[in-house]
Parts: structure tokens; sequence; C-alpha cells
């Protein structure tokens, strides 16, 4: 299994295009977001906090966790389908499984990266505290990052080909993001879109974060759609996904 894990981060960091994009896309974001004055001053209505500290755990969970599972993942499994890498893999004693945990292991720790810059920037640059309680928030980013990457898994196991996996992947994200608050902060949102976003899997992610972030224990509510949605979204793709 170790060796599966180091050759497919070779392979994964030989086109690194993606991983540097999940990564970069929400540090620049939060460095624009940080020079916007409005965002950098306190608002009665977010309960006397900043917009930039309320959209940073979830700039992690949409953008850092969502563009690699929802795009890179299932570009990369429905390529190694295509060119035939997991048909020869079959018929050998490695299992394909040991294929799919390699690439989801990748995904992770891409993830895991792209959240500690995050944090580090946040205190160095805007004057943002790091997670209050970091065990839950750790707990929760596992979590929330199992049920985004079993939505990738599901697109790779039923997109026809490696140019419309990513293309499924978008289209969900983009409605995904604004329902979990990514331009609009969920405080501002009317009720019922506010209601709506707490039973899709990326709007409980990121309100989680920003719970445990803040010191507060998250919503049972937001854990049981991350659950429920791990549970589903992985017994799917175990039912649909194609070998061959």
């Amino acid at each position: 299994m170790n060796k599966m894990l180091l050759t497919e981060a070779k392979l994964f960091l030989r086109d690194p295009a993606g991983p540097i994009f999940a990564v970069m896309l929400p540090v620049v974001l939060l460095l624009a977001l940080g020079q916007i004055p409005g965002y950098r001053e306190a608002l009665p209505e977010l309960g006397g906090e900043r917009i930039v500290d309320t959209q940073l755990p979830g700039m992690m969970a949409i953008l850092a966790v969502v563009t690699m599972a929802l795009t890179v993942l299932p570009a990369t499994l429905v390529t190694y389908r295509e060119s035939g890498v997991l048909r020869r893999m079959s018929t050998t004693p490695v299992s394909p499984v040991r294929l799919l945990v390699a690439q989801v292991a990748n995904n992770l720790a891409v993830a895991i990266v792209a959240t500690v810059l995050l944090i580090g920037l946040g205190y160095l640059v805007l004057g943002s505290v790091p997670p209050r309680s970091p065990l839950a928030f750790a707990g929760v980013f596992v979590l929330g990052t199992a049920s985004m990457l079993g939505l990738g898994l599901l697109i790779a196991a039923v997109a026809p080909n490696a140019k419309v996996a990513p293309g499924i992947g978008s289209l969900l994200m983009f409605p995904l993001l604004f329902m979990a608050g990514m331009w609009i902060p969920r405080e501002l949102m009317p009720d019922l879109v506010r209601r709506i976003g707490d039973f899709l899997p990326m709007a409980p992610f990121a309100d989680a974060l920003r719970d445990t972030w803040a010191g507060h224990a998250p919503q049972p509510l937001h854990l049981a759609v991350m659950t429920v949605t791990v549970l589903v979204t992985g017994g799917l793709a175990a039912r649909f996904f194609r070998w061959e």
C-alpha cells in the first residue's frame, strides 16, 4: 500500500496544475478580500465580527477541498478508466481499491496543505485568530472532506468520459458555493435560502468549520448531513463505479 501511495503521489505531482490551483485560489481570494475595506470592518449583523473572519473557514471547505474533490479527483479516475489502467490493475494481485485510496489520500493532503497555509496567512496578514477548538475543527474537517470526496467518487462513477467529469463537478460546485455563503455570508441570506443550504453537504461543512473555529460545538444537523452524504455517496459510488 505504501508503494502505491508513493507511486500515485509522484504521478500526482507530475501534473501539478490542479493541486496548485486548488491551493492558490483560496489564498489569492483571501488576500484580495482582505484588501476590501468593508470586509475588514466589524458588522453588528455578524455579531461584531469581520466578513473576512467569517469567510475564512468557509474558503477552506469551499475552495481548497471542493476544487480537488469535484474536479481534479473525478477527472483523474475517469482518465485512468479510459486509458485502461483500472482494467489492467484488476487482473493483478493489486486491488484497484488501493488506487482509489491513494487518490483520496493525495487529494486530502493537498486540502490539508491549503488549509494550514490559509490559517497561517490569515493570522499573519489579516490578524485572524486560529481555530479556538482545534480538535473539533480537525474532526469536522475530516468529516466534511470525506463528504466532498464522496461526491467526487460518485461523479467519477457516473461520468462517461474525462472531459465530462470536471464539467459535472463544476455544475454541482457553483450552486453549492452560493448556498454555502461563498459570496454572501449565510447570516445575510434569506431564511428560506439558508434553510435549504442546511440540507446540502457544503453549507453544513462550512458552517461547522466556522462554529469550531469560533470555539463553539458544531450543530448536530450539520454533522448529520455530512455523515449521511458520506454514506450515501460512498454507497452509490461503490454500486455504480466501473473499472473499465
